[in-house]
């Protein structure tokens, strides 16, 4: 199995899966490898060659945050693996765990975003010092995949409604076909209930009554933003797992950043990462172990002196772990 710690508090969180894989007595071997702002440091690469290696041979990895420079330098690792390998669906479960201050209580949605084009094909163009233009893409073959895979999920995983998000009002050709798309799709499963709704509105909606929603769709850029506000509204990024998922490989993270101010003092919530490993020992037929990390973590999480920071709480990432671990012996 892959393991890539990534940079910040990458390290520290992946330490936390590594002791609850060994708890549960799994036959998990890590190949460990380093991709990131560390990588480039030591190599001059964001990607060295190893990292590719490690998921070829594995096809299934873990993967900590990683530190990407904002309006310069190299594109994100995150973005350059997807597109490598092509893992064009984005999964991200939005769920309240155990007692959590969220602003909303009664919160369970997933989110499919296409991954792999949309403004996020980083196709740009320098017309002038003066003026950068960049190219929205959208396909046919993309948005069916990723629309079908939503529609696939409500109905094996009994959910009743799948609502599909666009700005199809406004960029009539782009937005238009991701919208023309995605009603053929829909018409194959007359048994859930689909809706349309304009990105903005989306916005406005889950603020205001998230409950209402149950799967979400949409395009890449729209997604990363709506998952961002989704995790907002049920305690923070330190609670979203996220899975890419390609057509014979999965890379499954924490969604939130490297946070490198807290970097090596031992407050990062390790909860995100044992999320996405849940979600991983389901990709890999172990759902009786991932039962138990989700099952652990509600419980923990439903007693406020084992909070960790970011939830108000002093825990240590550590001693949180040792919490997580804990409930697992039972």
């Amino acid at each position: 199995m892959t393991l890539i710690p990534g940079d910040g508090i990458g390290k520290e969180i992946t330490v936390a899966v590594k002791r609850v894989a060994q708890a549960l007595n799994t036959a998990i071997v890590w190949d460990e490898v380093v991709a990131g702002q560390e990588a480039f440091d030591q190599t001059g690469e964001l990607i060295p060659q190893d990292v590719y290696a490690s998921l070829d041979k594995n096809r299934v990895a873990l993967k900590g945050p990683i530190t990407t420079p904002i309006g310069h330098g190299f594109r994100s690792v995150n973005v350059s693996l997807r597109k490598h390998y092509n893992l064009h669906t984005n999964i991200r479960p939005i769920r309240v765990l155990g007692q959590i201050p969220a602003l909303h209580r009664d919160v369970d949605i997933v989110l499919f975003r296409e991954n792999t084009e949309d403004l996020y094909a980083g196709v740009e163009e320098q017309i002038s010092p003066d003026e950068a233009h960049s190219i929205k893409i959208i396909t046919r073959q993309a948005t069916e995949r990723i629309v079908r895979a939503a529609y696939e999920y409500a109905v094996a995983n009994d959910r009743h409604s799948v609502a599909i998000v666009t700005k199809a009002n406004i960029m009539k050709l782009s937005d238009g076909l991701f919208l023309k798309v995605a009603r053929e799709v829909a018409e194959g499963y007359p048994q859930i209930e689909t809706r349309e709704v304009l990105v903005d509105n989306m916005a406005m909606q889950l603020v205001m009554k998230p409950q209402q929603f149950d799967v979400i769709v949409t395009e890449n850029l729209y997604g990363d933003i709506l998952s961002d506000l989704m995790a907002g509204l049920i305690g923070g990024l330190g609670l979203v797992p996220g899975a890419n998922i390609g057509d014979d490989i999965a890379i499954f993270e924490a969604v939130h950043g490297s946070a490198p101010d807290i970097a090596g003092k031992e407050i990062a919530n390790p909860t995100a990462i044992l999320l996405a490993f849940a979600d991983l020992l389901d990709y890999i037929s172990l759902q009786d172990d991932a039962k138990k990390i989700r099952e652990a973590l509600a419980l923990v999480l439903s007693d406020a002196n084992n909070f960790t920071r970011d939830l108000g709480g002093d825990l240590s990432t550590t001693a949180f772990t040792d919490r997580i671990i804990s409930q697992l012996l039972k």
